[in-house]
């Protein structure tokens, strides 16, 4: 089998398709060593980013026939990136052992619809059969739904690789990925339990909000939350959502964080700036939080995601773990935006070799389970 795998994701902000063909080698001390070969980020169409994005807002619905015509339509722009990355890699589809894909997440109920624990699900669409049939590769996906089936929150799924690639002895670590949704990963330095789950929001309603109002798909650097104010008032409001007080294991998405729960906190007085600048704070400070809460003695911080480029979130970051050190996974050799994409090329891997992609340490799954659906090439 080759030893090139393909990663693709698309996280909760739909701002591109991430690409990442990893090289995988165990190490004889039973460890992992993971390079990235390739990474590079492709654009949705406009017209279908538009829909997703309006879907992750709760902004529309769907029919059976719009389910269906949308889950091909996201695995032929995935199975674009797919074939387009392994062409400006300068490699052929006989290099890559199989695709791990993630799709784009159209609902995540872990809880159940009505949040009491009955029926709890996780919808990712982007057919695999359609890409393994584009590609002529083998395709890993609908990772999630397995470790739900177990009683697990289905995510977050990449705790096993922060933990085979970033753990020091010695040193109380966190990583922190920062994509729509933040998420940490708790790296012990005594060697105990890895731990992991969502804090709440990270890009995704700064990127929603900063859309709606200025036509920019994110605000870049930061700018327009520096050029506000933090609304003490609306953080308190924002912040007292009873989501964030539940300990872990738990997940959330936009079906959770979007615009309507913001602006159902607004008074009507607030100014475009300083809301996106308390939606910056609400980010730095629940993930402050809840690392206090869950893991007090780390001392650093490794960051990734499409947030790393937000230099005023990384600031707030910084402002609110003093003592901590934050910083890029760039220092560790990580390139800070394909983390998530390798790490999917990483449970591709794990499926074929029929193994565990799960800690139920972090999902809260009743014991580890092979992921995902494979689809011969």
């Amino acid at each position: 089998m080759p030893d090139l795998f393909l990663g693709l994701i698309s996280g909760t902000s739909a701002d591109g398709i991430d690409a990442a063909i990893v090289q995988f080698d165990d190490r004889a001390d039973g460890g992992l060593k993971a390079a990235l070969r390739f990474g590079a980020t492709y654009p949705w169409d406009p017209a279908l980013r538009a829909q997703l994005v309006a879907l992750g807002q709760q902004a529309t619905g769907l029919t059976l026939d719009d389910i269906g015509e949308l889950d091909v339509r996201i695995a032929d722009a995935f199975a674009d990136a797919a074939l387009t990355a392994i062409d400006d890699a300068g490699l052929t589809a006989e290099h890559i052992a199989a695709i791990g894909s993630h799709g784009q997440t159209l609902r995540h109920r872990p809880y159940g619809r009505a949040g009491d624990g009955r029926a709890p699900f996780t919808l990712q669409l982007g057919d695999g059969a359609c890409i393994a049939e584009r590609t002529r590769i083998a395709t890993v996906s609908d990772f999630r739904r397995r470790d739900v089936a177990a009683g697990g929150h289905g995510a977050p799924l990449l705790p096993a690789l922060h933990a085979a690639l970033l753990t020091a002895t010695g040193e109380d670590r966190a990583v922190l990925n920062l994509g729509g949704i933040a998420n940490l990963t708790l790296l012990p330095g005594d060697g105990g339990a890895v731990g992991g789950f969502d804090t709440g929001p990270a890009n995704g309603l700064m990127d929603a909000w900063c859309l709606r109002h200025t036509g920019a798909a994110f605000d870049r650097d930061g700018a327009l939350a520096a050029s506000g104010r933090v609304d003490a008032d609306l953080l308190a409001r924002l912040r007292a959502d009873a989501w964030f007080a539940l300990p872990p294991p738990k997940s959330s998405g936009r079906d959770q964080f979007h615009l309507d729960w913001v602006e159902a906190a607004l008074r009507g007085r607030e100014s475009i700036a300083d809301v996106q600048a308390t939606l910056l704070a609400l980010t730095a400070t629940t993930i402050a939080d809840a690392l206090r809460a869950t893991q007090p003695g780390t001392r650093r911080v490794i960051t990734c995601g499409g947030g790393v480029h937000n230099a005023a979130l990384m600031q707030a970051l910084a402002e609110a773990m003093p003592g901590i050190t934050v910083e890029s996974s760039a220092a560790h050799g990580l390139d800070p935006d394909h983390v998530e994409a390798m790490g999917f090329a990483w449970l591709a891997r794990q499926t074929l070799l029929g193994r565990p992609g799960n800690l139920p340490s972090v999902t809260g799954a009743s014991g580890p389970r092979v992921l995902g659906v494979v689809h011969p090439a």
